[in-house]
């Protein structure tokens, strides 16, 4: 039996008979090593336990019973990976023939003591290789030893480099990459087997918005890794437009950290973020079971790196808290015949390790067939790792067992080409002095590259830029206390477009608290049809949602601005998207249009009815009475008048828009001229009565009938200078009617517009002055009143029309002016010619002289 395992089983059965189970820990002394000889020696510190500060300082034999108050503090059960990898590494390399040919590696294994003090004795019992600690001496193997293997933190390889440096000894940790150790003028001899990972900020960030999350609290280590992590990821979501609900830094120490206890507890409770990212080891944040801060997380989405791995173990009675999380690994992958090895390893293979049937104990209760424990219990055939308690996964390997695996191989590389120089050079081998000095491995290491048996490069040189590619993995806790970590996707970083992120949700397991995929926002997304509005003095983030204003829409969740509808358009009544408008105009088609149609062509027939009737009897008193060449006149200019409506109903063209303004100006100039000739007529009628006035000579002479020329020529020459100077044109108006875009006719020079106007209200407020002056004289056959209240209907209509006319759009003010039109044409119609049709077609008899003769006759009595 080997002496390592007789001392453990003569513990073991001491234990047994006096207690009736057996210790909980046992020992080696501190320093004592696992040694394996061969060729060539490799240095390795691992993680095994904590041990506390009374139990460092005394040397503890084999045979001497364990004091539970200077026992180990915690054994790290998950760290025995990186062993296995180690012994894996070793294995396969010493029985290939193709690298390192007739030669052996060895290994002398320690537990790291993680300790400003208990580093410094770590390292000198390597170099030593004895207990003794003696300075410069060293046992014969020291000759052998070429490089050492150590650090999962970056503090225990930075304390280790310092010594190592002093023999020029290569180390290469195994630990996440840390820029502190990248420093070559502190530390040249050191080599970081992990990549830098300066892509995880990237990578953190395409999963938050794959998922849509924007509101993420954020935790990191108070160191310079930290620090670096925060402004990086920090400068990728003011990019990526995520906002941080609050920062905290975690210290490694349980003293600093008990004095931000309180605000850490504060910052998670309070925090409406549902998505944490963990930038620092658990323990920065567990550091006391008792202190109830696990429950906070639950609820939580965490997103972290991998490492946390390392110290899990510590604290697995609260990996619930962490269900539903993601980790981010840089991707391995799967070395071919590990898994093997890992499920039909067991202590027997390796009688030297101590630690090895610790854990085999602790996880089975048993040992190994052949141990020859004595009362302990043999495992049965079937026993391995693969049945480790469900919370310390041994089969599944970690970030740091790979850069195990690797630093391992790395070596074997840079030694086999040691051995290659030396062969291609002649040099003897010279078995009285050392095969291969630490110090001549460092140019070779510096330029090692190969590819592992998993099939990735492995690069000791990190200056040159490479493609990162990490794993994420949803950590699923069961409650027998099983974990696991399911594959959801992948990230490959690159340049722009170049970067991926790949998914699969459906295998996604959430933290309890959510029944769907989660949501992190500070403020509940703007649908489309509204944008957001930044709240003073918050994040960006923060905001508050308001409707596009008239005329603009948003198609996009969270639009920073609404878009303007082209002039074409207009926005639906979500105002999500823009609809073309529809031209319109006051078409004959339309209700409205048809109506004006119809009464324009009615009164153009009534018009010419009593144009008619006139004729007919223009012989009779009551016409002759009047002026029967000026009535016609009225006549055809009112008929003139409401066929000119018609250029204002249908398309607008350019044709019609030059007619229409200028035809009523002139046809209703004519008319209201023509009105106040009549006026004038009657006037004179009446006051020429006395033989040889001056009345008499122009009554005879027809010089009333001069103003219609006259006026008809005024108007006349406005009108050209309007169309000489800004005729109307065919214009649009796509904003006065919502979803249309209206055909109209632009009056073109508004000053010419108005002035023609101007001149047509002038005459027809002078037109009116006169018969209301003349509305006294004798009614038998004249007009006077009839024409007074004419006017009266027509100035009235166009007053009225002029503030109505403005106060609408589109084609209902056509529309407007159409009936203002027609409105005052009928006005003149009904009141100057109705009230005569009525005497010759119903009255005839007073439409003869005999009758005039009666009526006048008495009056002059």
């Amino acid at each position: 039996m080997p002496l390592p395992v007789m001392f453990l089983c003569l513990l073991l059965n001491a234990w047994d008979s006096s207690h009736g189970s057996r210790p909980q820990y046992c020992y080696k002394p501190l320093g004592s090593s696992i040694d394996a000889d061969g060729d060539l020696l490799l240095g390795a510190f691992f993680p095994l336990y904590y041990m506390k500060p009374e139990a460092a300082r005394i040397h503890l034999s084999f045979l001497s019973q364990p004091n539970d108050e200077i026992a180990a503090d915690r054994w790290l059960w998950r760290n025995y990976q990186y062993v296995l990898a180690f012994y894996f590494a070793i294995q396969e390399i010493n029985k290939n023939h193709h690298l390192l040919p007739n030669k052996s590696l060895g290994f002398q294994l320690y537990n790291a003591l993680a300790s400003n003090s208990f580093t410094l004795l770590n390292a000198l019992y390597w170099l030593t290789g004895d207990n003794s600690l003696t300075p410069n001496y060293n046992c014969q193997t020291r000759s052998k030893s070429v490089v050492v293997l150590a650090g999962t933190s970056p503090v225990f390889s930075a304390e280790m480099g310092t010594i190592l440096e002093l023999y020029k000894i290569p180390q290469l940790t195994y630990g996440p990459f840390d820029p502190m150790l990248n420093d070559k003028k502190q530390l040249p001899s050191l080599y970081q087997m992990a990549t830098s990972d300066s892509s995880l900020a990237h990578a953190m960030i395409s999963l938050l918005l794959h998922f849509g999350w924007t509101w993420v609290g954020l935790l990191v280590s108070d160191d310079m890794k930290g620090e670096q992590f925060n402004q990086a990821i920090r400068a990728e979501m003011v990019k990526s437009g995520i906002c941080l609900a609050f920062t905290f830094k975690l210290h490694e120490t349980r003293t600093v950290y008990e004095k931000t206890e309180t605000y850490f507890l504060y910052s998670v409770s309070i925090s409406s973020a549902n998505v944490h990212i963990l930038y620092s080891n658990i323990r920065s944040i567990f550091t006391n079971e008792h202190l109830g801060v696990y429950y906070l997380t639950l609820g939580k989405v965490w997103l972290m790196t991998a490492k946390w791995d390392i110290v899990v173990d510590e604290t697995h009675y609260m990996l619930h808290s962490f269900h539903g999380g993601f980790s981010f690994s840089p991707h391995k992958g799967k070395i071919p015949g590990l898994n093997t090895f890992l499920k039909t390893v067991n202590p027997s293979h390796y009688p030297e390790d101590f630690h090895f049937g610790e854990l085999w104990f602790h996880f089975f209760r048993c040992l190994p067939a052949g141990s020859g424990c004595g009362r302990i219990r043999v495992c049965p055939p079937n026993v391995s790792l693969e049945f480790s308690p469900g919370h310390i996964d041994m089969l599944t390997m970690s970030d740091s067992s790979y850069l195990v695996y690797n630093a391992v191989y790395a070596v074997a590389h840079a030694l086999h080409r040691v051995f290659l120089e030396k062969v291609e050079m002649g040099f003897p081998e010279d078995t009285a002095q050392p095969l291969i000095l630490p110090w001549q491995l460092h140019p070779l290491l510096k330029t090692t590259q190969f590819t592992n048996n998993a099939g990735d490069d492995v690069s000791l040189h990190k200056t040159t830029p490479h493609q990162a590619h990490y794993d994420i993995h949803n950590i699923v806790n069961f409650p027998a206390g099983l974990r696991e970590m399911v594959n959801i996707g992948k990230f490959s970083s690159g340049s722009g477009r170049d970067q991926s992120l790949v998914i699969r949700e459906d295998m996604i397991e959430w933290p309890v608290a959510f029944k769907e995929t989660p949501t992190s926002v500070c403020s509940q997304s703007c649908g489309p049809g509204f944008r957001k509005m930044p709240e003073e003095g918050r994040a960006v983030c923060c905001y508050t949602c308001v409707s596009c204003a008239e005329g603009e829409i948003s198609n996009q969740t969270d639009a920073e601005q609404c878009i303007q509808c082209p002039e074409q358009e207009y926005p639906n009544t979500e105002r999500t998207h823009c609809l073309p408008k529809l031209v319109t105009f006051l078409a004959f088609e339309d209700s409205l249009g048809m109506a004006l149609a119809c009464m324009a062509l009615a009164l153009t027939l009534l018009t010419v009815m009593v144009l008619g009737i006139f004729v007919r009897y223009q012989d009779t008193p009551i016409v002759k009475a009047n002026n029967h060449t000026l009535s016609y006149m009225l006549l055809i200019s009112l008929l003139l008048c409401f066929l000119c409506s018609f250029l204002f109903i249908g398309r607008p063209n350019t044709a019609t828009c030059l007619l229409r303004q200028i035809t009523f100006a002139l046809v209703f100039t004519l008319a209201v001229s023509a009105v106040l000739a009549k006026t004038i007529t009657v006037v004179l009628a009446f006051k020429a009565m006395k033989p040889g006035r001056t009345m008499r000579r122009l009554l005879v002479s027809g010089a009333p009938n001069a103003v219609i020329p006259i006026c008809f020529l005024i108007q006349l020459t406005l009108c050209g200078i309007w169309l000489a100077t800004s005729p109307p044109f065919v214009d649009t108006d796509a904003h006065s009617e919502h979803g249309h875009i209206i055909l109209l006719c632009n009056e073109g020079s508004i000053t010419a517009f108005y002035c023609v106007l101007g001149f047509l209200g002038s005459l027809a407020l002078g037109t009116f002055t006169v018969a209301f002056l003349a509305r006294k004289l004798p009614d038998t056959f004249n007009e006077a009143k009839f024409l007074t209240f004419s006017m009266l209907v027509f100035c009235s209509v166009w007053v009225t029309f002029l503030p109505v006319y403005h106060s609408t759009k589109g084609k209902v003010m056509v529309a407007v002016e159409v009936f203002s039109i027609l409105a005052s044409g009928v006005g003149l119609l009904c009141c100057i010619f109705v009230p005569k049709c009525y005497i010759i077609l119903i009255k005839p008899e007073k439409n003869s002289l005999k009758s005039l003769k009666k009526k006048v006759g008495p009056k002059r009595v």
